[in-house]
C-alpha cells in the first residue's frame, strides 16, 4: 500500500515532492496545473518585460524553474517562476552595465541567475534556512511596498500608451510628468480594464485566472477593432520554439559587479521560498525549507543554463496550485507542459496583444504586493516599527533598488539587535502565598525578603548586552548594601557567549567580595546549561549554588533574618 501524502520521510535526493504520488489519483494535479498555467503565462510574459526581455524568455524561465523545483525540491505545491519582487532589484542594476534587450544584457542575467541559483542551493545545502529570519514583519512590509511602488512607476507609461522612460526614479518621474498630456485614452482604458478583470477574478475567487481572461479579452478587442492600427502599441513578432540550453562563458569582469546583488537577491529569494513553504506546507505539516532552497536553487540554475534570468518561489501562483486541489508536482510539470506548448507552438496567437494589458497584469501584482493592512496594523501597534516600515518603503523606492535592499536588509538586522539590546535586569517577587516568583508588578505588589534581591535578564546573554547586564548587576549590588544574597533568575536566558560568561564570572567575584552570597535559579535552557559548563560559571558558582527554583535557592541560602518576609 502506498504511503499518503506527506507520510513518506526518506530523505529522498530527487523527486521528493512525488512521494507517495501516484498516476492513478493525478486527476487534481492535471486540473490544478491547467489552471496553474493560465496564471503563470501572462504574469510571466509581463515580469518578463518588466525585466527588459522578450516575452517569450519568461515563458521558457517558468519551465525550467518548474522541471528544476519538481525534480529536487520538497514542496508538493511550491511555484517557481519570473518573479515581480526580485525582479526589479535585478533589472536596475543590469541596465547600468548593459543595454536592456541586448545580448550582453542577457548574457548578465544568466549569469546572475547562475549566480544567486547556486548561492540559494549552498544555503539549502549547509541547512541555512533559519536566514529567511533575518527580515522583521515591518522591514519585510516596507521592503515589499518600495517594490511595488516600483513596478508600478515602471508600467504606468506602458499603461496610459506613453513612450518607455528610462533611467533613476527621479528621471523617470520627470519624463512622465512632461509626457502626461499625451495619454492614449484607448491603451489606458485597455490595461485599466485588464487591472479590473483580475482584481475582480481574485475577489471572486482566485482560482479563477482573472489575468489570461483580460489579456485574452484585451487581444480580441484589439483584432477586432484594430486597435493597433489606432495607435495602440502591441507585442508583435514573439519567436517561438523550444528552450536552448546556452552557456554563459564569463570573465572575472563580468563576475565582479554581479557579486553584491547576487548577495541581496539572494537573501531576498531566501525569505519569500521560507515563507512560501511556510505558509503552505498543508499536509506535511514540517515543511523542509533547506531542501526547498535546494529546488529553488537549482530551478534558477535550470533557467540560467537556458538563458533565462533569476526566479523565485510565487506565494500567489502556490496557493493557486493549493486551492485547486493540487497534491504534488505533477500540476507544476503540466502548468509547465502547457506553456511549453504554447510557446512551442502559440506565439503567433500573441502577436497582437496589447502592451498596455501587460502592464495592467503587473499593476494588479503591484497592488496585491503591497500590503496596507499590514500598515494599518503595524501603526496601531508599533509606531516605531511603523516608522522603520515607511523608512525602508521610501529607501526602497528613492535609492538605486538593490542599495535600498541592503539598506532594508541592514535595518532589520540593526533593529534584532537594537531589542536584544533593550533588556535589563528586573526584579523579581513572590506571588503571595506561593512559591512563584514573578517579575515585580505596581499593580499587583508581590513578597520580598529583606536580605534577599532576585533579578532576572530576559533575553539571551551576549555580548551584544553584557556591558548592560555588569551595569545592572553593579546598580543592583550598590542599591542595597544589606543584600545577603543575590539570585539571578535565568529562566528566560536561552543562549549565554563567551563576553557575558566572562562579566557573569567578573560580577560573581565582586558580589561575593562584598560579602553577597551569589545563585542561580531555573537555568533550564539546555543550551546555556552547557555554556555555563564550558565556560567556567558552573565552577565558579559551585553546583550548590544553581538550582532549579528561587524559592529553592532561598530555602537553601537565606540565612537568619533573611528567611523572614518583610
Amino acid at each position: 500500500m502506498e504511503n499518503p501524502p506527506g507520510t513518506d520521510k526518506k530523505p529522498w535526493p530527487i523527486l521528493r515532492a512525488f512521494a507517495g504520488a501516484s498516476l492513478g489519483a493525478i486527476g487534481p494535479d492535471l486540473a490544478a496545473g491547467l489552471t496553474l498555467a493560465a496564471i503563470a503565462i501572462p504574469e510571466q510574459m509581463a515580469t518578463a518585460r518588466l525585466g527588459g526581455f522578450a516575452p517569450e524568455v519568461g515563458l521558457m524561465v517558468f519551465v525550467a524553474a518548474s522541471v528544476g523545483f519538481a525534480v529536487f525540491g520538497a514542496s508538493r505545491v511550491l511555484s517557481a517562476g519570473a518573479d515581480s519582487t526580485i525582479t526589479p532589484i535585478f533589472a536596475g542594476s543590469l541596465a547600468v552595465l548593459a543595454a536592456a534587450g541586448s545580448a550582453r544584457y542577457a548574457d548578465l542575467a544568466a549569469v546572475l541567475a547562475l549566480m544567486i541559483g547556486l548561492t540559494v542551493t549552498a544555503a539549502g545545502l549547509l541547512r541555512l534556512g533559519w536566514i529567511a529570519d533575518l527580515l522583521s514583519r515591518p522591514v519585510t512590509t516596507g521592503f515589499l511596498a518600495g517594490i511595488a511602488l516600483l513596478i508600478l512607476l515602471s508600467q504606468l507609461p506602458a499603461l496610459l500608451g506613453l513612450p518607455e522612460t528610462h533611467g533613476d526614479v527621479y528621471r523617470r518621474l520627470a519624463a512622465l510628468a512632461r509626457e502626461a498630456r499625451r495619454v492614449q485614452p484607448i491603451a489606458a482604458a485597455l490595461g485599466l480594464g485588464v487591472f479590473a478583470v483580475t482584481l475582480a477574478a481574485e475577489r471572486i475567487d482566485a482560482r479563477i485566472p482573472g489575468a489570461l481572461v483580460g489579456l485574452v479579452g484585451a487581444t480580441l478587442a484589439t483584432i477586432a477593432f484594430g486597435l493597433d492600427h489606432r495607435g495602440v502599441a502591441v507585442l508583435g513578432a514573439i519567436r517561438g520554439g523550444l528552450p536552448e540550453l546556452h552557456l554563459p562563458s564569463p570573465d572575472f569582469e563580468t563576475f565582479r559587479p554581479l557579486v553584491g546583488l547576487a548577495a541581496v537577491v539572494s537573501l531576498v529569494v531566501m525569505v519569500q521560498t521560507a515563507a512560501t513553504t511556510r505558509a503552505f506546507s498543508g499536509e506535511d505539516g514540517d515543511p523542509d525549507v533547506d531542501r526547498d532552497y535546494v529546488g529553488v536553487g537549482l530551478a534558477g540554475v535550470l533557467a540560467g543554463l537556458f538563458g533565462g534570468f533569476p526566479v523565485n518561489a510565487s506565494p500567489p501562483r502556490t496557493g493557486a496550485v493549493a486551492e485547486t486541489g493540487g497534491r504534488s508536482q505533477w500540476a507544476g510539470l503540466t502548468a509547465a507542459g502547457a506553456v511549453l506548448l504554447l510557446a512551442a507552438l502559440g506565439t503567433g496567437l500573441m502577436a497582437r496583444t496589447p502592451v498596455a494589458a501587460l502592464a495592467g497584469v503587473l499593476v494588479f501584482v503591484s497592488v496585491r504586493i503591497f500590503h496596507l493592512r499590514d500598515f494599518v496594523r503595524i501603526f496601531a501597534r508599533a509606531r516605531s516599527e511603523f516608522a522603520l516600515a515607511l523608512l525602508t518603503a521610501t529607501l526602497v523606492f528613492a535609492l538605486p533598488v538593490e542599495t535600498g535592499a541592503a539598506i532594508a536588509i541592514f535595518l532589520s538586522l540593526a533593529h534584532g539587535v537594537f531589542t536584544i539590546t533593550r533588556s535589563q535586569l528586573v526584579p523579581f517577587e513572590r506571588v503571595p502565598g506561593t512559591t512563584v516568583w514573578w517579575p515585580a508588578d505596581a499593580q499587583a505588589p508581590g513578597e520580598r525578603l529583606p536580605e534577599v534581591r532576585v533579578m532576572g535578564f530576559q533575553a539571551p546573554l551576549c555580548f551584544l548586552n553584557a556591558f548592560t547586564l555588569r551595569r545592572g548587576l553593579a546598580q543592583a549590588l550598590r542599591a542595597d548594601e544589606g543584600v545577603r544574597l543575590f539570585v539571578f533568575e535565568a529562566s528566560s536566558v536561552a543562549e549565554i557567549d563567551f563576553t557575558a560568561a566572562d562579566i557573569l564570572i567578573e560580577m560573581i567575584g565582586k558580589a561575593r567580595a562584598a560579602g553577597t552570597d551569589f545563585a542561580v535559579a531555573r537555568l533550564e535552557s539546555v543550551r546555556a546549561q552547557a555554556a555555563f559548563d564550558r565556560f567556567g560559571l558552573t565552577a565558579r558558582l559551585g553546583k550548590d549554588h544553581i538550582f532549579r527554583s528561587v524559592d529553592e535557592a532561598v530555602g537553601a541560602l537565606a540565612k537568619g533574618p533573611a528567611g523572614r518576609l518583610r
